[in-house]
């Protein structure tokens, strides 16, 4: 099957882009676009983080549920919005613990493209969405795939940073050696839960120290 997504991450998932999980995956999200629904993200951007942190740039993997399903949000990496949108509560939250824990401010928009082309690996478990229908669209293959994904990373690639913020992302963890990379867990940022644990997490700051230790350069949050 030929999936238009970034070569690195095509030779590696070319196995899995031929299991009848996928094929079925994939004709339900196409004819999900063809029916005259409104689908989120658009299409070309299904795999946008995945086109902009090709394999062997990964440093740091933030894991999201399923994209935004208002208008204008969504567009292939998670918690993050095109700028000009409005910040979502949850990413408004992290930029908050990145003002405590770094002692500066991020980014202002809410367009976290400059972390995917730095080696952030905005990953949401769930790749598309119906308008204004929170996971109408998981259960039907994305959360094969992107266990695939995580699974296919952690054995090509060593010393990554997996930020899994919820137990949603947490399970992922399942996949990853921790003795070979660094696995920071915490509450998510949604304001549901932000206060029981995300803000205070450091994440940022332990990210960028495992980082150097590991001859890598650091993210500019």
């Amino acid at each position: 099957m030929d999936v238009k997504i970034e070569q690195s991450w095509k030779d590696m998932l070319s196995a899995e882009f031929e299991k009848d999980y996928f094929k079925n995956l994939t004709d339900f999200v196409r004819s999900e676009y063809l029916s005259g629904k409104i689908i989120y993200p658009k299409a070309k951007d299904i795999f946008n983080a995945f086109n902009l942190c090709p394999l062997d740039k990964v440093k740091v993997v933030i894991i999201g549920q399923d994209p935004y399903h208002e208008p204008g949000q969504a567009h292939g990496l998670c918690f993050s919005v095109e700028s000009g949108v409005d910040l979502p509560p949850s990413l408004v939250n992290i930029y908050k613990e990145i003002e405590s824990d770094l002692g500066r401010k991020s980014i202002t928009n809410g367009d976290l493209t400059s972390w995917a082309n730095q080696g952030v690996l905005l990953l949401n478990s769930t790749l598309t969405v119906r308008a204004h229908d929170a996971t109408s669209h998981s259960g039907m293959g994305w959360e094969t795939f992107t266990d695939a994904v995580i699974r296919i990373l952690a054995q090509n690639r060593k010393h990554v940073v997996y930020m899994l913020w919820g137990s949603f992302a947490q399970k992922k963890a399942e996949f990853v050696d921790a003795q070979n990379n660094l696995i920071l867990k915490s509450a998510h940022p949604s304001p549901l839960s932000a206060y029981r644990g995300f803000f205070g997490n450091h994440h940022f700051s332990r990210a960028n120290e495992y980082l150097i230790a590991n001859g890598e350069t650091p993210i500019n949050w």
